[in-house]
């Protein structure tokens, strides 16, 4: 089928109940018509799932799910299927998120299209997504083609992915890619899969830049560094001067006042995350691993709401990781800025130099910290060295 008439026969079967409610997470889908089309979807699935949410956790019997919505979700499910096929070798192809993908099949094994439908026992409550697409273009680089490419070497792994460099013949150039591990469950792939998403709608020079996301591999894409925060102090902490120091914790200040101006946290600050670039004339800071980020003011539930990140506030544990706010933030961000210009992450001892900074920064007493990043700039600036 042709792709605009694929994407126009789906507009027509839901004209009489399009929604823009989730338009804006789409913005970047050029066809007016399939941004309208993902907004929609999007919100009948989101809406029917919060309606299901109110028959669920079903313990350990099955609860019934009533007719209409039932009805409505298989409606809404086959449509999703049926795009998904016409646009599959398209420019237009998409892919679903993960943790939904598995959701939506799962849905399908018990919903009917008449009487209301049976939810199986043991079902938790589905998680709603209102600041994260459930819906995205695919924009695959296809690495698989080793003609270009030399072979993958493992440089970094995490709990969920590993990180390997290769380079590429034809950009003669060094690049990095991550990829999810074979055994992470759809919420964790959900959650590697939002971190490319989140990466790809950022750009500054203070950010990690990506650049494709490969859905058949669970991999993507990214900009080669020379090393992590920790590496670089750690390495150079003999020799760099004050006005250096300054400069890199200067750097990670402007990376955040854009990070946090896209309304976004990021939650896992620490000297791992923040990674170096080494050009012949200047140093360049840039912030990575955004699978913990926090849209601000959203009702989102986490994926992730255990504390994490070594350098975060330890109240934390007590108030809970989804309870992490711009305080929690400019805690952290003391602490970095602290291990830059000291190259030490005990803060037991400070110099008189930096002690209003550190107590204020890192106060038990929230409203005593700097309340954003801007007053943390300025704090940071006034510092002179000992």
């Amino acid at each position: 089928m042709n792709v605009e008439n694929a994407i126009e026969t789906h507009y027509r079967k839901l004209a009489g109940s399009l929604s823009n409610e989730y338009e804006d997470l789409y913005e970047s889908i050029s066809n007016e018509k399939l941004r309208a089309l993902f907004s929609t979807l999007h919100a009948k699935v989101v809406n029917l799932f919060d309606s299901m949410n109110h028959r669920l956790p079903t313990g350990d019997y099955s609860n019934h799910f009533w007719a209409d919505p039932s009805r409505e979700l298989v409606q809404a499910i086959e449509i999703i299927e049926a795009l998904e096929r016409s646009l599959k070798k398209s420019e237009f192809a998409f892919a679903v998120d993960e943790y939904y993908r598995e959701k939506i099949t799962f849905c399908k094994t018990f919903l009917s299209k008449s009487g209301g439908s049976a939810i199986p026992p043991n079902t938790e409550k589905m998680e709603l997504y209102y600041t994260i697409p459930i819906f995205s273009l695919q924009r695959s680089i296809v690495i698989e083609n080793q003609k270009n490419i030399s072979d993958l070497k493992l440089i970094g792994e995490g709990s969920y992915a590993q990180v390997f460099k290769y380079f590429d013949k034809f950009y003669i150039k060094t690049f990095a890619l991550k990829r999810a591990k074979n055994d992470l469950t759809s919420k964790e792939l959900g959650r590697f899969r939002r971190e490319y998403e989140q990466m790809s709608g950022l750009s500054s020079p203070y950010v990690l830049e990506v650049f494709g996301y490969n859905e058949a591999n669970k991999e993507y894409v990214m900009e080669f560094m020379d090393a992590s925060l920790d590496k670089y102090i750690s390495t150079n902490n003999g020799k760099l001067s004050f006005q250096e120091r300054l400069k890199l914790g200067l750097q990670i200040v402007r990376a955040f006042t854009y990070i946090h101006s896209k309304n976004i946290l990021h939650r896992d600050i620490s000297p791992k995350n923040i990674l170096i670039k080494i050009y012949d004339d200047v140093v360049v800071v840039k912030i990575a691993d955004f699978g913990l980020v926090k849209v601000i003011d959203s009702n989102l539930t986490s994926i992730n709401t255990d504390f994490k990140g070594y350098f975060n506030d330890p109240n934390l544990v007590v108030e809970g990781f989804d309870k992490y706010d711009v305080l929690h933030e400019t805690y952290a961000l003391t602490r970095i800025l602290y291990y830059v210009l000291t190259g030490k992450t005990s803060t037991d001892k400070v110099s008189a130099n930096l002690r209003s900074f550190i107590e204020k920064g890192l106060s038990g007493d929230k409203r005593l910290r700097f309340k954003d990043i801007e007053e943390l700039r300025q704090a940071f600036q006034n510092i002179k060295p000992s």
